[in-house]
This record gives C-alpha cells, structure tokens and sequence, in this order.
C-alpha cells in the first residue's frame, strides 16, 4: 500500500494550492474556535476523544470534524493552517482566535512543548537546558529537529524546497497523511542544463524507507538557462504523520555534444503535520 501510494503520489506531476473553496468557507469555520477562556478551552476548541498512540485523549475540534477522532497534534496542524488562511486574507479578529487556541494546544502535546522549551533556552542561551531538550526530542520525535524546508548548492545548482501539510487530501482516520512539496532548481552558471532524472529517499516515522526513480521532474524534463530558475510542486502520502525526504537530480549540460550526466543534491527536509515553529522560514 504504502509503495503504491509513494508511486502514484511522487511522481512530480504539478499539484494545485489550497483550493479558493477552502478560504471562502474558513472565515465561517473558524468562528466556532475561541480559547480566550484558557479555563473553558478544551470544551470551545476541542471535544474529548482517544488517540491511538496513547497520548492524552484530545478528539476533534468543533468545527473541524466534529465525526471523527483526531490527534490533538492534528487539530493543532488544521488550526495552524486556518490561522494562516485567516491572516493571509485579512480576517485578523479570527487569526487571534486560532492563534490563542493554538498556544492551548502546547501544553498538552509534548513535541510542541519540547521545541517551546528548546527555542527558549536557546533565546536565552541556556545550552545545557537546550541540549537536554533536544536530546528528549530526539527520544521521541526525531523528525521535529528537522526543517520542513532544505536550501543546497551543487555545482552551482540551487535546490530550495518546502513543504507542507495537506490537510484536505488526508485521510487522518485511515493513517494516511498527503504533504505537498514546492521546489525551486536555480542555475547559478553560465552554462544551461537540462533536469533528466530524479531520486528520492522517503522515510517515514515508523523507520520505513523507500526509494523512488522517475524521469524528470513536474511531468517535464526542463532546460534551465543561466541565472534563471525552475519551479515546481508535488505530493507525497505517508503512513505516519511526519517523516523526511531527501534525494537527488540528475542534469547535463546542453551546451555540448555527448555531456556527461552529474547529480545535484536535494538536502534532507521534513514532511511534518505540526509544520515549523519559525515562522520567518523562507518560502518559496
């Protein structure tokens, strides 16, 4: 199942943004989450529920999906998500809203409090603090330490990725979790090449790797002139609900008879339903 997924979901092929359906209907969703009241939080953002990986029972949010049981880390990554819509499209009085009950949400799950704590000590420059933080971190979500975006130059080829939560394309209750990630391939030569091939190394939570060859990249193999740039963006499914990618791109240079293929790096990124605590990560 899983490879099935990997293979269908990875192939490159460009995939749409968050649909406009989903902004025009947050502003009426997102009214029902309110957690000014930090006593009366858990019955305005969320109802009681059980997870499956034993930790405390928090279910859906009002709101949200209101069948169904989810982790309180996936109704942190779907409120996270709508405060960004929210802010994005100006409806700051229910940003503030979604931002509160997000702050509630960081008590109770313990990656969100650990990497709080982390980032505190390291304000603050308490290392011995910071490193027992990261050290517990490591312990039970080794995939937290890792950005979900990557920036590597190879040859004077620029590869920047970032990647993102799918929220409408997940399926939470059937264990599978879509991530879509953006790429930008910067040719910082005089020289233009062609993309040929790509690999991809695709680890999820549980330790399970896969990896995964296909020709070119966004359904094209794309020539990429001198100072200029190539863009494109893609989906992955996991089983889990964070895991990592890495990889490579194969090129030539086109400017000659008969050149000899290179590889490119793809630095490691993670694919994360929390998403990064920094919120000044360079998109692309």
């Amino acid at each position: 199942m899983n490879s099935l997924l990997s293979a269908k979901a990875c192939v490159g092929v460009r995939s749409p943004v968050i649909a406009n359906s989903e902004e025009r209907s947050t502003r009426r969703m997102m009214q029902n989450v309110n957690c000014r009241n930090s006593r009366n939080w858990r019955n305005v953002a969320v109802s009681c529920g059980s997870e499956k990986n034993g930790n405390d029972g928090i279910g859906a949010s009002e709101g949200l999906d209101s069948g169904s049981f989810l982790s309180p880390s996936h109704n942190y990554a779907i409120l996270k998500h709508r405060m960004e819509i929210a802010a994005k499209s100006e409806y700051y009085e229910e940003a503030a809203r979604l931002r509160d009950s997000l702050k509630c949400f960081e008590d109770e799950v313990p990656v969100l409090r650990l990497r709080r704590l982390l980032k505190e000590a390291v304000a603050d420059e308490r290392f011995q603090d910071a490193a027992i933080y990261r050290d517990q971190l490591k312990e039970i979500a080794p995939h937290s330490l890792l950005k979900c975006s990557s920036d590597s130059t190879t040859l004077g080829i620029r590869v920047q990725v970032k990647s993102a939560y799918l929220e409408g394309r997940s399926q939470p209750t059937e264990e599978v979790y879509f991530f879509e990630y953006k790429i930008r391939i910067t040719n910082n030569t005089n020289r233009p090449v062609q993309l040929l091939r790509r690999h991809w190394i695709i680890t999820d939570a549980n330790g399970k790797t896969e990896n995964f060859w296909g020709i070119g990249v966004g359904g094209e193999q794309p020539a990429i002139f001198p100072r200029s740039s190539f863009e494109f963006s893609s989906t992955c499914p996991l089983n889990a609900q964070n895991g990592r990618m890495e990889g490579d791109f194969e090129l030539i240079h086109v400017d000659r008879v008969g050149p000899r293929a290179f590889n490119v790096a793809v630095a490691p990124f993670s694919l994360s339903l929390l998403g990064d605590d920094d919120e000044d990560v360079e998109t692309i």
